[in-house]
C-alpha cells in the first residue's frame, strides 16, 4: 500500500455532523407534505464508518442524499468539520460517492475512469499519473489499466468506483447500497474487503443498506432509522444486545416477546410475573417509560434459549417445528404465552427434539432484555 496516499486521506477527513435535519416532499394528493427526514441530529466521528439502516421508506437515503448534496433540507444544518454545507453544491462539498450502480464509464479505460476526477484540479500530466497508480495499487488493480468495465468481474468493477472515489482525497465518503448487485458470496467478500480497506484508509464514511448482516459487518456504528426518525444509535453489540424498543430488537436478527408483568427490583434485578412464576431479569437494559405494574415483553434472542425434557417448575410447551440447517436446528415452541422461537447450534452435541415433544425453555438470564 501506497503509505503517502494513505496518510493524505487520514489527514483529509472530517466529521460530520446534522443539526435538526429534516426533509419534507410536497404530497401529491394535496394532503399536506410528506416527512422523509424528521428532525433528526447526528454526529459521525472523524475516521468512523457509520450504516444507516432501515426499511424502504425510512429516511435513511434522503440523508445520504442531503450530505451529497443531492437534495436540499427543509430545515436545519449540515457541517463537515467545522463548515456548514447545507447551501454548498456537491462539487464543492470535498465529499465522493461510491454508487449501487457503481456508475463508471463504459467506454473509457480502468485508468481513465479512476483519475476521471483529477482532471480537474488541473495537475500536471506526470502527478496525475503518478496519483493514478498508487491509488491502483492501492485498490489491487495493477495490470487492469488497459481493460474496460465490461472486462472486469462485479468485484472488481466494485473495486474501480471505490478507487474513482478516493483519488480526489474526499473529506467524507459516502456509499449508496454498492454491494447490492452483487451475488451472495461476493457481496460477502467485498463487505469484508470493505471494511478493511475503510479501516487502514481512515476515510469518515456514511454506509447506507437495508442489510442488517452488512450493516453489523462493517459500521463501527449503527443508526436503525423508522419513519424519518432514529429509533437507536449504538455499536452492533450495542444495537443488538440492548435494542431501544420492540422494533429495533425485531428489525436486528430475530427476537422472541413474551408477555409479562413488571413488579418491581429485588437487589438490582427487574422481576416479573410470567404466567404464574414470579422470574428476575439481571441486566433488563434501560426498561424506558415501563412502570410497576405494568405490562411489557420479556425480549430474548432465539439462541438465547435453552430446551430440556419438560420438567416440573419450568416453563414448559410443546415442539410444533424443527428445522434442521446443519449448523444449527430451529425450534418453534407454544408455551401458554404464545410461540417462542429457539436456535440450538451444534446440534450434533445436543439433545434432539421433535415436533410433538413436550420439553422445558430456559432464558439466559443476562441475555434478556425487558421493553415497553
Amino acid at each position: 500500500m501506497s503509505k503517502d496516499i494513505v496518510e493524505d486521506l487520514r489527514q483529509r477527513s472530517s466529521g460530520v455532523r446534522m443539526v435538526d435535519l429534516a426533509k419534507a416532499f410536497p404530497s401529491h394528493e394535496g394532503l399536506g407534505d410528506t416527512v422523509a427526514v424528521n428532525h433528526i441530529n447526528l454526529e459521525i466521528q472523524t475516521g468512523e464508518m457509520m450504516t444507516l439502516l432501515g426499511p424502504s421508506g425510512c429516511g435513511k437515503t434522503t440523508t445520504l442524499r442531503m450530505i451529497a448534496g443531492f437534495e436540499t433540507p427543509t430545515g436545519g444544518e449540515i457541517f463537515i468539520g467545522d463548515r456548514s454545507v447545507t447551501n454548498i453544491p456537491p462539487n464543492k462539498r470535498d465529499i465522493s460517492m461510491v454508487f449501487q450502480s457503481y456508475a463508471l464509464f463504459p467506454h473509457l479505460t480502468i485508468f481513465e475512469n479512476v483519475c476521471y476526477g483529477l482532471r480537474v484540479q488541473k495537475l500536471s500530466k506526470e502527478q496525475l499519473q503518478e496519483r493514478t497508480r498508487k491509488v491502483i495499487e492501492l485498490m489491487e488493480l495493477s495490470g487492469m489499466e488497459n481493460r474496460f468495465p465490461n472486462q472486469l468481474s462485479g468485484g472488481q468493477q466494485q473495486r474501480v468506483a471505490l478507487a474513482r472515489a478516493v483519488i480526489i482525497e474526499p473529506k467524507v465518503l459516502l456509499f449508496d447500497e454498492p454491494l447490492s448487485n452483487l451475488d451472495a458470496k461476493l457481496r460477502e467478500h467485498m463487505r469484508d474487503e470493505l471494511r478493511s480497506l475503510q479501516k487502514r484508509l481512515g476515510i469518515t464514511s456514511l454506509y447506507v443498506t437495508h442489510d442488517q448482516s452488512e450493516a453489523m459487518a462493517i459500521s463501527d456504528k449503527v443508526v436503525i432509522m423508522k419513519d424519518g426518525n432514529i429509533m437507536q444509535l449504538g455499536s452492533p453489540q450495542e444495537i443488538y444486545e440492548f435494542p431501544a424498543n420492540r422494533f429495533v430488537a425485531n428489525f436486528i436478527g430475530k427476537a422472541n416477546f413474551i408477555p409479562c408483568v413488571y413488579r418491581g427490583r429485588d437487589n438490582g434485578s427487574a422481576v416479573v410475573s410470567l404466567a404464574d412464576t414470579l422470574y428476575k431479569v439481571p441486566n433488563p437494559g434501560s426498561m424506558a417509560g415501563i412502570e410497576e405494574n405494568e405490562e411489557c415483553v420479556l425480549s430474548v434472542r432465539p439462541e438465547s434459549v435453552r430446551l430440556t425434557k419438560a420438567r416440573e417448575g419450568a416453563i414448559t410447551g410443546t415442539v410444533t417445528r424443527a428445522v434442521y440447517y446443519g449448523s444449527k436446528v430451529e425450534y418453534e415452541i407454544v408455551i401458554g404465552t404464545g410461540p417462542v422461537i429457539v436456535e440450538i447450534y451444534n446440534p450434533q452435541l445436543t439433545e434432539r427434539f421433535y415436533e410433538g415433544d413436550s420439553v422445558s425453555i430456559a432464558l439466559d438470564d443476562v441475555c434478556v432484555r425487558i421493553l415497553k
